[in-house]
């Protein structure tokens, strides 16, 4: 008594039963979600068209929703459909108050689709709801929470009213196990699910599944309504064994003849090494039956694959097929991670020698070419003899088994490459370049695909080099033999480039900026080749003419004839000749000059400067001679002029304004004007910053004053501006003292601001003419440096400078094998492929994983192609006699590629139906006599007579040999699937209730057995 007085010992516990437990909030959250996908209330649509669950577009929408601990994920699949006006959703209303689910329920015209949801096949159903754990692990497998989950979703849609089916997924997610519930106003449909492992001896026909499904409506009418029934038989087709696959596979050792591989140079493989086709599936369907019409049972059934109003076909593609184009691309992708170098690959260096007298020899060579007191330099081809002696010594040295190409298939490759090699020497300074002239314009618009790769021309040097090393890749050595032939194409390009032999394949100008790199810096190498090739020439055509005019001086010189005229035209060949042998002596620099460009800033000033004193001793004497102020007006002789410029003349003089011959700008590669435009923006906008960047870009335009004003003696820069920027010379046209109409001119408003780079340059030229001009290209530095670029490439940045080569040459296979087959979708990826290629690779980085996407996609078309080859192998569309049988085969065979399924023509009964029944039946043929040989085999050695298999598939054959041709063996394989749909409408529970729909959905398999019942009851009249 005395603790219960005690005030602190009293405990009071108050249960709040207005407090929302866990199993209300999880309700609560459902109707929310609910009502955030507006799928209150009923909504009226049109009723489904044929095939419009397959050809139609699903959405879906996912939320996240948790019962105390436990997650589950929420989701809306709907089939995409415009919505109906309100007119007709009044209607609709009106005539009929059942929901969307339950009129889909009896709906015929979407049975069995074959690409869907599990629930859209087995429910038909276009629009649902489905709640499933979020974890594998945490599946709904207890009874109780599977009627807690029931439970939630009926109550949830009776306080929102809700009209779409929501379903729960129970057990585990492999199984595809689900429950659910529908309700209309009055009206609910319970939807539940069977799933055995094995089918029951009693229901593995249609009579027993007839017993289920009447005992599970329990229609208390009598008789019973009318069942609907609709069957499908599925059989496969795997065995493909008596046709053999089309593709032929690559001979790995044919190497001879120009081929690689079993290939022809410059073409890339293309095939499937393996059958893409793995299974054919024939869906034999009866889409309209009555239960009374058709017999099946244990002991006997009507259903006659033959017979079956209806035959669709499907294909089983195989995962992932072993096609040549593909690996070849996915080999030579896999480079550009690798991070070796050249000469850890191979081992040393290719101008590494152990020859120690050879070495000595080399060194005397340098010591040659050093020496400071000989003046006739020996030309760089002595250091090419070098090169090449380098390159004998190191294949002499180097072992067969560590060479990874052999020189057999070497020699092959390069004279492929460089086909000019086989021709005479002096041929072979004129290389053949790229031309796109003469083609078709279908060729012509493969060829200019280059353009949006970003690669180089089809017929290009650098396009062959990347299918070349493509090729020895993926044949002869793999990242060694990548190696390999580009330290020998280097040593070729050394070679060219020292004995002035252009490198063909390549077009003739500056590089094109729409190609690649390296074929950027090909082409800048074929520059400095063609300017080097043609100094050298004009070089020797003086060296000649000097000769023959010394001849010919000292036999004038014989004559002995003295008038004043000829001495003082003695005296200019004097002159002459003290220049010529200047220059002659200058020109024996010029070997030595232009090659090692450290040299050439001095001795150009010294040869200028040579020229400039002896234009003023003749300039000072002819001042002595000349009266009447002469000097004034010509104070040089005029040279390098290229022609007369029309009808212009100089503004001061009045003289013909001549064209100068120019040099011409030097070329550029891209990361060359990257380089240049990074200097430039590093100058800064300040005044100071402005004027070195344009003092730096005026390079050219000094050179084309200076030999303006060699050509045009006593010119002005109003002279200049005329011939180079006409628009900037203003003139005009008044009338003077004397009536007469006279043009003026002068500078445009620009030319004239203080500062102007035109007038510093004017002021700062010299009359130079542009062959005695510092050059504005140098070759000889421009090339040294390509070649010290072309020697860094280690091979995976090889692999990516022609990455889009190999992918525009990959394009235009497929493209080349696309159009023997005519494949729309195909054409499709193509122009996606190029697409996406035109935004990627024209940035000088592009994305690896970007590029492996496209790399998929040209896969993807290698393999639909392959499909079409083998389904077109397996219908014998070639062996059709009838042209209209072809044709239908051959849209057959398109829609097959494009389509989930495709109906057959005719059924059994038309010439496809033929075809596919002879492919069953020679497959159960061939697998009846091979269980009967190997039954002959065990028994002991007795003779077995097998009846001949069929091998023209392109043959129809008659409905009437059908039944005969083969005998005692079955026609067709047992079905390996079975798929039954059984509908009726019926007053449930109670025969004065209102008549629902009742489906259920049957699928037996070897080793699956499911039922998916849909089962609908009145819930105001029961």
């Amino acid at each position: 008594m005395a603790a219960d007085s005690d005030p602190e010992s009293e405990v009071f516990e108050i249960t709040d039963f207005t407090t929302a437990s866990e199993w209300e909030r999880f309700v609560s959250k459902i109707e929310e979600v609910l009502n955030d996908w507006k799928l209150i209330g009923s909504i009226a649509s049109k009723s489904l068209e044929k095939g419009e669950l397959t050809s139609g577009v699903w959405e879906e929408k996912s939320d996240e929703i948790s019962f105390a601990d436990y997650k589950f994920s929420i989701t809306h699949h709907y089939l995409k459909r415009e919505s109906l006006p309100d007119k007709e959703v009044k209607e609709e209303s009106e005539e009929d108050a059942l929901p969307e689910a339950m009129q889909d329920l009896l709906s015929m015209s979407n049975d069995f689709p074959p690409r869907a949801h599990c629930l859209v096949r087995w429910y038909g159903l276009r629009e649902f709801v489905v709640i499933a754990s979020a974890a594998s692990s945490d599946a709904v497998i207890s009874e109780s929470k599977c009627n807690i989950l029931l439970s939630s979703i009926s109550i949830a849609l009776g306080n929102t009213g809700c009209q779409v089916t929501l379903f729960v997924q129970i057990q585990q997610k492999t199984r595809r196990m689900y429950v659910g519930a529908c309700e209309g106003p009055g009206v609910r449909t319970d939807f539940e699910m069977v799933h055995l492992r094995k089918v029951p001896n009693q229901y593995n026909h249609l009579s027993g599944l007839l017993d289920i499904f009447k005992s599970k409506i329990g229609c208390p009418l009598t008789p019973l309504p009318p069942i609907s029934v609709a069957i499908r038989f599925t059989y496969v087709l795997q065995d493909w064994q008596q046709y053999s696959w089309p593709q032929q596979p690559p001979d790995f050792d044919a190497l001879v003849g120009g081929e690689v591989g079993g290939l022809e140079f410059g073409k890339l493989p293309f095939g499937a090494c393996e059958d893409p086709i793995s299974e054919l599936h024939l869906a034999t369907t009866w889409p309209h039956l009555t239960e009374g019409i058709i017999v099946d049972n244990d002991v006997y059934s009507d259903l006659d694959a033959l017979q079956a109003p209806q035959w669709s076909v499907r294909v089983r593609k195989a995962d992932n097929p072993q096609c040549l184009l593909g690996d070849f691309l996915t080999e030579f992708f896999k480079l550009c991670r690798r991070k070796e170098s050249t000469d850890e690959l191979l081992g040393r260096s290719a101008f590494e020698d152990e020859n120690k007298a050879e070495n000595a020899d080399i060194s005397q060579a340098l010591q040659k070419l050093t020496e400071p007191t000989a003046v006739h330099m020996p030309r760089l081809s002595t250091m090419s003899n070098m090169v090449h002696s380098a390159r004998k010594r190191m294949h002499k040295h180097r072992r067969v088994e560590e060479t990874p190409i052999s020189n057999e298939v070497l020699n092959s490759i390069l004279l492929f490459l460089f086909p000019d090699a086989a021709e005479k020497v002096g041929d072979a300074t004129n290389a053949k370049p790229s031309t796109s002239r003469g083609r078709s314009t279908a060729e012509e618009e493969g060829y200019n695909l280059y353009s949006q790769f970003k690669s180089a021309p089809s017929d290009s040097l650098t396009y062959k080099l990347a299918l070349c090393l493509c090729m020895v890749n993926f044949y002869h050595g793999g990242m060694r033999g990548v190696a390999h032939l580009w330290q020998e194409f280097v040593l070729e390009m050394r070679y060219r480039w020292e004995n002035n032999y252009l490198v063909p394949g390549l077009a003739i100008g500056p590089p094109d900026l729409k190609c690649c790199l390296l074929h950027q810096k090909l082409q800048m190498l074929n520059c400095c080749i063609e300017r080097k090739k043609a100094r050298d020439d004009g070089r020797k055509q003086t060296s000649e003419n000097a000769v023959g005019g010394s001849v010919e001086k000292r036999m004038s010189n014989s004559t002995g004839k003295g008038t004043s005229e000829y001495s003082d035209n003695k005296e200019f060949d004097k002159e002459n000749k003290g220049e010529s042998s200047q220059q002659k002596s200058w020109d024996s620099w010029s070997d030595s000059e232009d090659e090692f460009f450290e040299c050439l800033s001095d001795t150009e000033e010294l040869k200028e400067s040579a020229q400039e004193s002896q234009v003023k001793e003749e300039t000072t004497k002819g001042e002595k001679k000349d009266e009447g102020g002469k000097k004034e007006i010509q104070k040089w002789r005029p040279e390098g002029r290229l022609h007369q410029h029309g009808k212009l003349t100089l503004l001061r003089t009045g003289d013909p304004l001549y064209i100068p011959v120019t040099q011409e700008p030097a070329p550029m590669t891209e990361d060359i004007l990257e380089e240049q435009s990074e200097v430039l923006a590093k100058l800064g906008t300040s005044a100071e910053g402005a004027h070195l960047r344009a003092r730096m870009q005026s390079a050219c335009l000094l050179s084309d004053m200076e030999s303006f004003k060699a050509a045009n003696p006593g010119c002005s820069l109003e002279d200049f501006v005329r011939w180079y920027s006409p628009r900037d010379y203003i003139e005009e046209e008044f009338t003077d003292e004397a009536g007469d109409k006279v043009l003026r001119g002068e500078l445009s408003a620009r030319m004239k601001i203080p500062g102007n780079m035109w007038v510093e340059a004017w002021e700062t030229a010299k009359p130079i003419p542009a062959r005695r001009q510092r050059r504005l290209f140098d070759d000889t530095r421009e090339a040294e440096k390509v070649l010290h670029y072309l020697v860094g490439l280690k091979p995976a940045d090889l692999t990516r400078h022609l990455l889009p080569c190999i992918m525009h040459a990959a394009l235009l296979k497929v493209k080349e094998e696309e159009s023997l087959e005519d494949i729309p979708s195909v054409r499709k990826i193509i122009q996606q492929i190029i697409t996406h290629a035109n935004k990627l690779l024209r940035y000088s980085n592009p994305d690896i994983k970007k590029l492996e996407e496209i790399i998929s996609q040209i896969i993807a078309s290698e393999a639909i192609i392959a499909r079409s080859r083998s389904l077109q192998a397996k219908f014998g569309i070639k062996k059709c006699e009838k042209e209209d049988e072809r044709e239908e085969l051959e849209r057959f065979v398109s829609y097959l590629l494009e389509q989930p399924e495709v109906p057959v023509i005719g059924a059994g009964r038309g010439p496809t139906g033929s075809i596919i029944y002879k492919l069953f039946v020679n497959a159960q043929r061939a697998n009846y006599h091979r269980f009967q040989f190997n039954h002959t085999f065990r028994q002991g050695p007795k003779a077995a007579t097998l009846t001949p298999i069929d091998d023209e598939p392109g043959k129809p054959v008659s409905s009437e040999e059908h039944r005969s041709s083969s005998g005692a063996v079955s026609e067709f394989p047992p079905p390996t699937g079975r798929e039954i749909i059984l509908r009726t409408t019926v007053p449930r529970p109670a025969p004065y209730s209102k008549s629902l729909p009742q489906r259920m959905y049957c699928v037996l398999l070897k080793d699956e057995f499911r039922l998916a019942g849909a089962f609908s009851s009145d819930t105001s009249f029961f």
